[in-house]
């Protein structure tokens, strides 16, 4: 009689029922969803971009700016200042490797061009944009930094536009080679 059960059993049709285990997804769905919260970006910072530039559905007045563009005429030769003798030495293969850092020296020389016309003297540069900003005092800058200027380059034609009386400088994107 045992047997007969035992064969019985073994001969019935297993089936899964599938409206519990439905329902049961759709019960996890909903708590995730419930729990879910969105990951606020951290270090986001809000980004000036001009606004006359890029794709545009309407007609803007064009805005007047003055470009302020920096090429290097002449890269210098690397340094770093030594501690020990107190002096600038030459940037070797083995301070690169070490990954020490370096400066350029004063036979670096930069060119500057305001409103077309080119010149190294930084005073030149001030009195340049000094007169654009007497003709128009609403007038921007951009500066239009090329290929091997360094940070130390920007900051300085910045410092000359802020001394000049511009507080809405922009910069162009980069250039590759």
């Amino acid at each position: 009689m045992a047997r007969n059960s035992l064969q019985e059993v073994a001969n019935e049709k297993c089936e899964l029922e599938m409206t519990p285990m439905i329902d049961v997804t759709f019960l996890l769905l909903i708590f995730f969803m419930c729990t879910l919260k969105f990951k606020i970006l951290e270090g986001k910072l809000g980004a000036y971009l001009p606004k006359d530039v890029g794709v545009q559905a309407f007609d803007t007045p064009p805005v007047e700016k003055v470009d302020i563009r920096l090429d290097v005429i002449r890269p210098g030769n690397k340094v770093r200042y030594d501690y020990k003798t107190k002096s600038n030495v030459p940037y070797t293969e083995a301070h690169a490797q070490a990954g020490l850092r370096f400066f350029y020296d004063s036979t670096r020389r930069v060119r500057y061009t305001v409103g077309g016309k080119k010149t190294e003297d930084l005073d030149e540069v001030v009195r340049r944009l000094k007169k654009f900003k007497e003709g128009d005092p609403e007038i921007k800058a951009t500066v239009d930094a090329r290929t091997d200027v360094t940070q130390k380059d920007v900051v300085i034609i910045l410092d000359a536009a802020i001394d000049a009386g511009y507080s809405d400088i922009t910069f162009k994107g980069s250039y590759e080679d």
